[in-house]
């Protein structure tokens, strides 16, 4: 039963070695790179493939995803009616809680004016509210968002959340699109950690920004985005950033990525840029989940974290 990793990205050398290395007695093939019978191909393993890397493949029975998003899985025409598997492994979780961490702490102890005031040689204290006065919503609360959640409401964050449907929560959830404006009107710092889906699409536009709480104890919305770049509508952050609608942002994701130089969004004001690395694929613990899944596969077990297509992630 052979495996076919198949992705855009340059890493494919990297996850190629480590998933030979680590399942010696398996065989892996490279799309694009490798002859192989497509009859052979039992498992895909995948992130942001190329459009055609499905087709073909009559015996398929699972795709594995190398990301937290499928958006680029669920857009391939060559998808066929099998399970995709969603990568939800501690190492992943734990890194996306160290990036909100940062970026909310980053804003709310105000660094950026701080490093501001070291540059021009300026001594100046800057009043600093207690982290209890500050309401951070998590838009989205799946598994990354709940850990990053519980880290941020130790520090004494007020924490809230927004879900496209109702479910179980520990903090007080807003559910649906009925309730998304009662939510961004009690949230100083918008953290976006939802799937990319035909509903989300540009859905951080200026609209959803002007929404957002404008009483808060930081004196303005900050915004912090580790999603997906096709949530943003990056005019619209770009201006808001401008004429102070947002206090400030953390952006790890981009529509173009890498972004381009001339992209005028890396001189806004108070914006954090980092090359999409909250979350990076940790290769020794991706392999693991990967490989873990397969062997309870075919021992008959179900799989973890299916995808729901109707809802896209």
């Amino acid at each position: 039963m052979a495996a076919l990793i198949a992705t855009q990205a340059r890493s494919v050398d990297k996850w190629s070695t480590k998933f030979r290395a680590a399942a010696p007695e398996r065989t892996f093939h490279i799309f694009g790179e490798d002859a192989f019978d497509p009859a052979d191909i039992r498992y895909v393993i995948a992130w942001n493939p190329p459009g055609e890397a499905f087709a073909g493949l009559p015996n398929l029975e699972v795709v594995f995803n190398l990301g937290a998003g499928v958006d680029g899985i669920l857009k391939s025409p060559s998808l066929p009616d099998v399970p995709v598997v969603r990568l939800v492994e501690d190492d992943m979780t734990e890194r996306m809680a160290e990036w909100v961490t940062l970026q909310v702490l980053l804003h709310h102890r105000q660094t950026l004016q701080y490093l501001e005031q070291q540059r021009r040689g300026e001594w100046r204290e800057r009043p600093q509210p207690i982290a209890s006065d500050v309401r951070v919503g998590m838009m989205g609360y799946g598994v990354l968002a709940q850990h990053a959640a519980k880290i941020l409401s130790s520090l004494g964050f007020s924490i809230h959340a927004w879900s496209r449907s109702d479910k179980a929560a520990d903090v007080p959830l807003y559910a649906g699109k009925d309730n998304l404006a009662a939510f961004l009107g009690v949230t100083d710092i918008l953290v976006a950690l939802i799937p990319l889906t035909a509903e989300t699409t540009g859905i951080l536009d200026a609209e959803l920004i002007a929404g957002l709480a404008q009483d808060g104890a930081l004196g303005g919305p900050i915004l912090v985005n580790a999603g997906r770049g096709g949530l943003q509508t990056e005019a619209d952050i770009l201006a808001a950033l401008k004429d102070g609608t947002l206090k400030g942002a953390s952006l790890d994701v981009f529509n173009t990525e890498p972004l381009p130089k001339d992209d005028p969004i890396w001189s806004a004001p108070n914006l954090v840029i980092t090359p999409h690395v909250a979350a990076i694929s940790e290769v020794n613990a991706t392999a693991a989940y990967v490989l873990g899944q397969i062997e309870a596969f075919e021992r008959g077990e179900a799989l973890r974290n299916v995808v729901e297509r109707g809802r896209g992630y």
